[in-house]
């Protein structure tokens, strides 16, 4: 699986490229451009963390961009800037490193490299409430939503809810800082007043209420693609998700690449619209019940499985972003239709997961392995990271099964001691 790529002789690789935070998806860039020969940095909260150790990483500074205040953090980057040179591509890796960038790009250009996003687009897509209401005005289909502002707003809207319902953020990063999750289905009223009650902070309300679309993982689809400074689409990919992480809502931890025309034809048709500038990454859901395609979620940067997404030839929407910010020529896409892509650790912990839900058993299971042609933690030429996520996985799983165990056992031997005396 994700053999060394060769180095292409055409592209010029003298650009080094500075990653924002590091998790699955940063390991994915470094190996990318890594392989061609690209220097790649990072931003790393953790200097202990799996991802961190990759040869790829030509070297990773501890810093948190994401928690250290917006000021010192720039002029962190400016210092890193005289040391790694001007004009260093700058990647966001997530909602709040892109929001970050947008909010300080005046002070940032000149320095760094990176698309022309505007404060007002990238809060447009990281608030889910802003999206919505955007996609409407556009004419994009997307699910009906509510946002309650209180607990008896919320009780109004009981018999005006259809069940089952997504209890979603409409500031996902903030909610899984709060309740460890950024959406739950629920089934009736009683459990949702219940869930309500556990998610929200009632002082800045942060919950909605989203149509729930019936049907499987498979309604669910990507696409993953790079718009250049004029707006245009230079490469796009679209594809479906197997399997989540967490079940049933989260990200992508199996995934597969298929053409989808009419998915592409929407996004374009939204970017277009709204004048958008460089990596995208948007969720949609297929609705049996109309036949649309139904916008869920829209991240304006990298998503973490852009992996899953990379042609014939080797082109992703990380290395096409490079070859247009350093003013080389792109290669037509190729989408490797079928190409399957996974995350180790995330689809183990979720297919034990459907599997006690009944919805997957061990033949499907095996099966579904099928055309996986890369992982996010195993690479033959990049091992490291893959064996400290297995030690960091497996010992979160005894620690966690120690948890369970030891009261129990320890019941278990008050009520003998109990018997026999």
């Amino acid at each position: 699986m994700a053999p060394p790529a060769k180095s292409d002789e055409r592209l010029d690789t003298s650009v080094p490229v500075l990653v924002l935070k590091m998790h699955h998806g940063s390991l994915g860039i470094a190996r990318s451009l890594g392989r061609l020969g690209v220097a790649v940095y990072a931003l790393n909260a953790s200097p202990k963390a799996p991802a961190a150790r990759s040869r790829y990483w030509r070297a990773c500074y501890e810093w948190d961009v994401e928690n250290v205040p917006a000021q010192r953090s720039v002029e962190y980057l400016l210092d890193l800037a005289g040391r790694l040179g001007k004009g260093t591509l700058l990647i966001a890796v997530s909602d709040r490193t892109a929001l970050f960038v947008a909010e300080n790009a005046d002070a940032l250009k000149g320095h760094f490299c990176f698309p022309n996003l505007s404060r007002e687009i990238v809060t447009g897509f990281t608030s889910k409430k802003e999206m919505y209401f955007l996609a409407r005005r556009l004419g994009v289909p997307t699910a009906e939503t509510r946002f309650p502002q209180s607990r008896e707003e919320l009780i109004s809207m009981l018999d005006r809810t259809r069940f089952p319902v997504v209890l979603k953020g409409i500031d996902g990063a903030r909610l899984t800082a709060r309740a460890g999750r950024a959406m739950a289905i629920v089934r009736n009223a009683d459990e949702l007043l219940e869930q309500y009650g556990r998610m929200e902070d009632e002082a800045s309300p942060n919950l909605m209420l989203q149509e729930y679309i019936p049907g499987g993982e498979d309604s669910v689809w990507m696409f993953n693609g790079y718009f250049n400074a004029d707006g245009k689409c230079l490469v796009g990919f679209t594809g479906k998700k197997i399997r989540q992480s967490p079940v049933y809502t989260g990200s992508t931890s199996l995934g597969i690449c298929l053409g989808n025309d009419r998915v592409a034809e929407i996004t374009c048709a939204f970017m277009k619209a709204v004048g958008y500038r460089g990596i995208l990454d948007i969720g949609y859901r297929y609705d049996a019940r109309d036949g649309q395609y139904k916008v869920l979620d829209v991240n304006p940067r990298i998503g973490s499985s852009f992996r899953l997404f990379v042609d014939r030839n080797g082109l992703d929407v990380v290395r096409a972003l490079y070859r247009d910010l350093t003013g080389q020529p792109m290669p037509q896409a190729a989408p490797a239709e079928g190409r399957k892509w996974m995350v180790e650790d995330a689809d183990l912990h979720s297919s034990y997961k459907y599997w006690c839900d009944g919805t997957l058993s061990l033949v499907d299971w095996l099966r579904s392995f099928k055309g996986v042609r890369e992982c996010a933690w195993f690479a033959s030429d990049d091992l490291r990271p893959f064996f400290l996520m297995c030690r960091v996985f497996f010992g979160s799983a005894v620690r966690s099964l120690a948890g369970k165990l030891i009261p129990s056992l320890r019941k278990a031997v008050v009520f003998v001691t109990a018997f026999y005396a």
